[in-house]
């Protein structure tokens, strides 16, 4: 099934990308984004928060907004 992956961090990208039916937002995340890393972004589905074991479905969009941008200073 197709979704559409948007990252937004640093140069970002959005592609419509394959998925197996079943694939949860943390095993997109980790196989596009980086494993480990969730802490450091917020995930949305169709523009509302998600919790990580969110299956997706056909057609969602997904992005991934970091949550502090690298070298900014608090």
């Amino acid at each position: 099934m197709k979704i559409l992956l948007i990252n937004a961090s640093g140069a970002g990208f959005a592609n419509h990308v394959d998925i197996e039916p079943g694939t949860t937002t943390e095993q997109l995340f980790n196989k596009h984004i980086g494993a480990g890393r969730e802490s450091q972004y917020l995930v949305r589905v169709n523009r509302m928060p998600v919790a990580r074991d969110q299956i997706l479905q056909e057609g969602d969009r997904v992005s991934s907004t970091p949550l502090r941008i690298e070298g900014a200073t608090a």
